[in-house]
């Protein structure tokens, strides 16, 4: 399962962007992004440099890495592998979020620096997808995988979700959040979907959803709705326990897909002064929340006092 160790690499990544925002950004914490603030900065070209100097390291190291201990077979010729069908599309949700969340993340970063709203928000979304496609050539050296056009697709999905909210509205009103919850299949493959809880939270993909959370206040803006409050529909799959669907279906399962309506936080539109809570709450916003939901699938619909 390769994209086991992309999800690992975001998370690597989202330390680093906490990392480089406090000690680069110069007692300055990440926030929202606010035009007024922006106008009283000047680049800091210097820091510009820097930023480029420590996302390069990173991105050259993770080539090294992973052709060092991820790939175990020698790398071999180039080839194409059109994998759609797997999973029920649940890894390309999987790729579209991580880009965004790269894209979110290092245009933040970029804020430091005083540059201009429209070259941070472009930096930041090709971020995303530049950091993802080395893993993708690997994979297509790689006789276990191949090149993926569709995961490519879903990279630059994730990038241009984010760049384009911001083109269209000039700021973020839909947001790509993920969460996860343990299920029983895990013990079935515990090879494939993971045998350990920080390896089934990663690997096992029926305990996993993928949501896009927007407040109505976003769409409606003299609307008394809080900013805060947030509908969130999100999409999952049930029973899976192989890449294909009928591998699953040969192995005494039938597999199908699951959506979800539930409600969420938006937790960056909560008011505060501390500068710590607002960090906290800006990468804690990659997250939805555990609440009540409605669950739409082949079975019907059910009802989730509280679904994680």
């Amino acid at each position: 399962m390769k994209y086991f160790y992309k999800i690992k690499v975001l998370f690597f990544v989202l330390i680093l962007t906490s990392y480089w925002t406090s000690v680069m950004g110069q007692e300055q914490m990440i926030s929202p992004i606010h035009e007024d603030s922006l106008k009283e900065l000047r680049p800091n070209y210097k820091l510009l440099r820097g930023i480029f100097a420590a996302q390069s390291t990173l991105y050259l190291g993770t080539i090294y890495g992973l052709s060092k201990s991820w790939y175990k077979n020698p790398l071999t010729n180039f080839r194409v592998k059109d994998d759609t069908y797997e999973w029920l599309q649940m890894d390309k949700m999987g790729h579209v979020y991580t880009s965004y969340q790269i894209a979110r993340h290092t245009a933040e970063i970029y804020k430091k620096t005083g540059i201009s709203k429209k070259q941070m928000m472009i930096y930041g979304a090709i971020s995303g997808v530049i950091f993802q496609t080395p893993i993708e050539i690997l994979d297509g050296f790689s006789p276990e995988y191949g090149f993926s056009p569709g995961d490519m697709v879903a990279n630059l999905t994730g990038s241009a979700i984010y760049l384009g909210q911001i083109a269209l509205w000039d700021e973020v009103r839909i947001q790509p959040k993920f969460s996860f919850h343990f299920t029983s299949l895990a013990k079935e493959r515990p090879n494939l979907l993971g045998s350990k809880p920080t390896e089934r939270w990663l690997k096992d993909y029926n305990g996993q959803t993928y949501w896009y959370s927007s407040s109505p206040r976003s769409f409606f803006k003299g609307s008394s709705w809080p900013a805060w409050l947030c509908f969130s529909v999100g999409y999952g799959i049930q029973d899976m326990v192989a890449s294909e669907k009928s591998k699953s279906i040969e192995m005494g399962f039938h597999p199908y897909r699951q959506y979800y309506l539930s409600m969420d936080i938006d937790l960056t539109k909560i008011k505060t002064r501390s500068k710590f809570i607002r960090t906290v709450a800006f990468l804690a916003n990659s997250l939805k929340i555990p609440a009540p939901a409605l669950q739409f699938s082949k079975k019907g619909i059910d009802f989730k006092p509280l679904y994680f």
